[in-house]
């Protein structure tokens, strides 16, 4: 017997739509096809919306411990639920201590246990300061490694530090060895210093988004392929936003460069153009870019030369979202609205496949990250899934979103589609009537 049949839903299959059956047995995938309902002990019915995998946000910043008064596990996991998204990858910063060292990621694996709504794993990161602490973060459990080549943080200790092209070289080097995956936040130092030196207070959206360049994030790119070249180290570019850094990274790959790229939905779904209404709660870095960059975005992500969609959720207080452009916190709060926005933006109005998008947003990462387990439809994994009903729209409203601080530039975006159930494992965490169900139940994955 079945524990579970999901029956009459659009199943969003690798290969493509099918009106078809699929069956749950301890919490994995065992039957896709026609199903007699005799044979299961519960019958889900999908009433005719799209049944797409659980997605895996592979960016997050959940802040804790440290800085859990900007978000924390329960209230991020329960957020990340509500959206369809069933795995994430934590981020090594912004939390205190950051995840350079094993005793700082026990104390992070110590804080999560029993907080989260979804599966989770983390990463590590490379600091200038931890060369000699890779090779024991390796072997401690973490997915793949983290680090920045532009000023990240404060002047806390413990807080994250970007490295040097030098000590990105000798990171690379050694997390080689290890067949680890680097992950680069790639954005030039010195051509935004020099331009941040010239900025006049209070600074505006314009003089913002002109500070941090699509230049600088090219130049950081090449810098960055230049080193993976040199050293065979497999790397991924995170919350890529510009045409150029993507068709360089495309040469790369056509050279047989170990790379991949994300980019975020708020760089298809905001511009520069609507940065100084929507204030600093649409400030990021890199920043939003103009409409005619965007528009380029757009065509690469449509042709298939992003690798996946992923949040870069960085929530903050409130207050650190006050003052000009250049000193309020640099994160936007987005996680809860992966799937639909993007569903909306890409398949309702553009056309993409859904296939397409389900391969953005849970197939792709999940491969990438090892994560065996997740992101598909297929016999043997994991039964997470997320139903989104195309056939309503809602307007997002702040008391909707289960972040600890309730703030988004969505707020107030009419979505044109409806996340409406989700399920863990062949469990319900989410329905549209009910809102996030039972206890945390959330498991720590380890990579194979």
């Amino acid at each position: 017997m079945l524990d579970l049949c999901i029956t009459g839903g659009r199943v969003v299959l690798p290969s493509g739509v099918e009106e078809t059956d699929v069956g749950i047995q301890a919490g994995k995938i065992a039957r896709i096809g026609p199903i007699d309902k005799k044979e299961a002990r519960c019958i889900m019915n999908a009433n005719g919306q799209y049944v797409f995998p659980g997605a895996v946000d592979t960016h997050v910043h959940f802040s804790e411990p440290g800085r859990t008064e900007w978000e924390g596990f329960f209230t991020g996991s329960r957020s990340l639920a509500a959206g369809g998204t069933t795995t994430y990858v934590e981020m090594p910063l912004n939390a205190l201590p950051a995840t350079t060292n094993r005793a700082n990621l026990q104390r992070k694996l110590e804080a999560a246990k029993g907080q989260n709504y979804v599966d989770y794993s983390f990463y590590g990161g490379l600091v200038p300061t931890n060369l000699h602490e890779l090779a024991d973060l390796s072997a401690s459990g973490v997915v793949a490694f983290k680090c920045f080549l532009s000023p990240c943080g404060s002047d806390i200790p413990g807080d994250f530090r970007n490295v040097d092209l030098n000590g990105l070289r000798a990171g690379m080097r050694l997390l080689a060895e290890k067949g680890q995956l680097l992950c680069v936040h790639a954005e030039d130092p010195s051509m935004i210093s020099q331009l941040e030196a010239k900025l006049l207070s209070p600074v505006g959206a314009d003089a913002y988004v002109a500070s941090r360049p699509v230049e600088a994030e090219v130049k950081a790119v090449c810098d960055t392929l230049a080193a993976a070249r040199e050293t065979g180290c497999r790397i991924h570019f995170v919350h890529i936003s510009s045409a150029a850094a993507i068709e360089a990274i495309e040469r790369a790959k056509e050279e047989g460069v170990d790379v991949t790229v994300e980019s975020c939905p708020h760089y298809f779904l905001l511009s520069a153009e609507e940065l100084a209404e929507l204030g600093p709660l649409a400030k990021c870095q890199p920043p939003l870019r103009p409409k005619q960059e965007q528009a380029k975005l757009w065509a690469c992500l449509l042709e298939g030369k992003i690798d996946w969609l992923a949040s870069d959720h960085s929530p903050c207080t409130p207050d650190l979202k006050d003052g000009d452009f250049l000193t309020a916190w640099g994160g936007i709060s987005g996680c809860q609205n992966n799937i639909d926005i993007m569903f909306d933006a890409a398949v309702k109005r553009r056309g993409m496949p859904p296939e397409q998008l389900a391969r953005l947003i849970a197939t792709n990462p999940a491969k990438r990250m090892n994560l065996r387990e997740k992101g598909e439809i297929a016999i043997g994994k994991d039964a997470d899934f997320a139903f989104v009903d195309d056939r309503q729209s809602y307007t997002l409203t702040k008391e909707q979103l289960y972040y600890k601080n309730k703030h988004s530039p969505y707020v107030g975006r009419t979505i044109g589609c409806k996340v409406t159930c989700v399920l863990l494992r062949g469990q319900t965490i989410y329905t549209e009537e009910k809102g996030i169900i039972g206890k945390p139940s959330g498991e720590l994955l380890h990579i194979h």
